[in-house]
C-alpha cells in the first residue's frame, strides 16, 4: 500500500468517526436558562414561606413540574435565540412564560389541585418572576451589546454566493451582535451573475479571483451560500481553500425545496436533513402534550355541550327519516381512512358514480334544521368523539373525503402532505376564511397552503389561538 493510500484510508476513518453535527449552543443562553429556572424556584420557595412559614408538599411538587416545564419550553421556543434584539426577546420571553402558566393552570384543573395553592402566592409569584427575566435578559443584552463594541473583535467575513440564502447570511450575521463574524462583501459564483450588491454589501468579484480577495481584506472565514445543483462547485470550492488557513462553512440552499417540518439530525457521524418529516414523529414530547390538551378539553366540552346536542339530535330525527349522526370515510394522519361523525345535515340520498358533490346555496337535500347547523358548525361537534378517540385533533388540516383526495391530489402540489398530521375540528385555513365549499383550484390551494403552513409552525400556542379565533370566524362567511 502505498503512502497516499494509506493516508487517504487513514482519513476517512478519521472522517467517519468524527462527529459532523456539532453543539454550538451559547454558554451564556445557557447560563440564562439555568440562572431562570432558579429564580423561579427561589422566587416560589420565598414566597410560600413569607405567607405559610413553610413549604408545603404541594408546592415542593410544583416547584420541580415548573422548572421542568421551564426548562423545555424556553428551550424549544429559542427564548434566548442569540440573534433577537432586546424588545423581541422580552416579547418571546413572555409568550414562553405565558405558555408555561397556561400548562400550569391546565395540569391544576386535570389534577383537580388548583385549589391547594394560594391565589395570592401564584398571582405575585407569576407577575415577579416574568419581570425579573425580563430585566435579566435586557440587562446582559446590554452588557454582550457593549462588549462586543469595547472588548470584542470583529472577524472579516466573505460569502461566496448571491442568492437568498446569501442575502440572509449578510443581514443575519451583521446584525447579530453576539458573533464576531462581519460580511466585508460577497463573491459571485457564475460570470453570468450580473449582481453588485447583496444587502447593503458590495460583490468583490467571481471565483477565480478568490484568493487575491482573502488576501487583500484579510478574511478568516468563508460561507458557501450556493445552490443544491452545486455539489460540484462546493467541492472544489472547498478543497481549493485548504491551504489558505480560513475556515470554510457550508450553507446549503435546501429552502428552494417545497419543505415540511424540515429538521437535521445525524447517525453516526452522518447528516440527515429530513425534508418533509411528520411533527407527530419528530417532537414526541410536545405531540404528547397536544394530545393530552386535545382529549381534556374534548371531554369537558362534551359534557358542557350535552345539552344542545342532545337538543340537535332530536331535531335532526325528526327532520327526516334516517340516523342521527352521518359518517363518512375521511383520510386522517397518514392516510389512513377514518370515519369522522357528524350530526345529518341533509336528506338520506345516493351520490351519482360514488362521487361526493358538495353542499351548495339553496341545495335541496339539506334540511331545515340541517342548514341552520351546518352556518353554526354545530353539525361538526360529534367530531369532539373523534379527538376523544385519537382519530382526530381540535386543531388541524380539515378531513377532506376520500373522493375529493383523490381529485385534488393530482391538481395541487403537494396536497396530500396535509396528511402529515392527524386532521383537526378546525385549523389556520379556517379561521382565515376557508371553510365551507371550496367551488375553484384557487381556493383549495389557498386552503393547502394555510394547513402546510399550520404544519410547519406548530405550537401549542397556535393551537389555542386557533381555538380562540374559530368562534368568531362562523360569522366571517356563509357556510351552506
Amino acid at each position: 500500500m502505498t503512502v497516499n493510500n494509506l493516508n487517504t484510508g487513514t482519513q476517512t476513518a478519521i472522517r467517519r468517526n468524527k462527529r459532523l453535527l456539532k453543539n454550538h449552543e451559547s454558554l451564556t443562553s445557557l447560563f440564562q436558562l439555568a440562572a431562570d429556572v432558579f429564580v423561579a424556584a427561589t422566587f416560589l420557595f420565598l414566597l410560600t414561606w413569607v405567607k405559610l412559614e413553610s413549604f408545603p408538599p404541594a408546592y415542593r411538587v410544583l416547584t420541580v413540574i415548573a422548572a421542568f416545564s421551564l426548562w423545555f419550553i424556553y428551550s424549544s421556543r429559542g427564548v434566548y435565540r442569540q440573534s433577537s434584539s432586546c424588545l423581541r426577546g422580552c416579547i418571546r420571553l413572555s409568550g414562553a412564560w405565558g405558555i408555561l402558566m397556561l400548562l400550569l393552570l391546565l395540569i391544576g384543573f386535570v389534577t383537580k389541585t388548583s385549589e391547594v395553592f394560594s391565589r395570592e402566592i401564584l398571582l405575585i409569584w407569576a407577575f415577579a418572576v416574568l419581570v425579573f427575566q425580563n430585566i435579566s435578559f435586557c440587562l446582559v443584552s446590554y452588557l454582550s451589546k457593549k462588549y462586543k463594541e469595547g472588548i470584542g473583535h470583529h472577524l472579516p467575513v466573505m460569502i461566496i454566493g448571491t442568492g437568498s440564502v446569501a442575502q440572509h447570511l449578510v443581514e443575519s450575521l451583521n446584525k447579530n451582535r453576539w458573533l464576531p463574524d462581519k460580511v466585508i462583501g460577497c463573491v459571485k459564483s457564475l460570470d453570468k451573475d450580473q449582481t453588485t450588491t447583496v444587502g447593503n454589501v458590495n460583490v468583490l468579484g467571481g471565483l477565480e479571483n478568490i484568493r487575491e480577495l482573502i488576501k487583500e481584506h484579510d478574511v478568516r472565514r468563508i460561507y458557501i451560500a450556493l445552490p443544491m445543483k452545486a455539489s460540484e462547485q462546493i467541492e472544489g470550492v472547498n478543497i481549493d481553500l485548504l491551504d489558505e488557513n480560513v475556515d470554510v462553512i457550508w450553507a446549503p440552499d435546501i429552502f428552494a425545496l417545497n419543505l415540511l417540518n424540515h429538521s437535521v439530525r445525524e447517525v453516526a457521524g452522518v447528516p440527515l436533513i429530513s425534508l418533509n418529516e411528520s411533527p407527530l414523529t419528530s417532537s414526541k414530547a410536545s405531540m404528547v402534550l397536544k394530545d393530552v390538551m386535545d382529549r381534556t378539553i374534548a371531554a369537558v366540552a362534551l359534557c358542557m355541550l350535552a345539552p344542545l346536542m342532545v337538543w340537535v339530535a332530536y331535531k335532526v330525527k325528526r327532520s327526516s327519516p334516517g340516523p342521527v349522526f352521518f359518517k363518512q370515510d375521511r383520510h386522517g394522519w397518514d392516510g389512513k381512512v377514518i370515519q369522522v361523525w357528524k350530526f345529518r345535515s341533509m336528506k338520506l340520498h345516493d351520490e351519482a358514480n360514488g362521487e361526493v358533490q358538495q353542499a351548495t346555496k339553496e341545495d335541496p337535500r339539506i334540511t331545515d334544521i340541517g342548514r341552520f347547523i351546518r352556518r353554526t358548525s354545530i353539525d361538526e361537534l360529534p367530531q369532539l368523539i373523534n379527538v376523544l378517540q385519537g382519530s382526530m385533533s381540535l386543531v388541524g388540516p380539515r378531513p377532506h373525503a376520500v373522493a375529493h383526495n383523490n381529485y385534488y391530489s393530482d391538481k395541487i402540489n403537494a396536497y396530500l402532505a396535509r396528511h402529515r398530521i392527524k386532521p383537526g375540528m378546525t385549523g389556520l385555513a379556517q379561521i382565515n376564511g376557508y371553510r365551507g365549499e371550496t367551488e375553484t383550484i384557487d381556493k383549495m390551494e389557498r386552503r393547502v397552503e394555510y394547513d402546510l403552513s399550520y404544519i410547519n409552525n406548530w405550537s401549542l400556542f397556535l393551537d389555542v389561538k386557533i381555538l380562540i379565533k374559530t368562534p368568531i370566524s362562523l360569522f366571517s362567511k356563509e357556510i351552506y
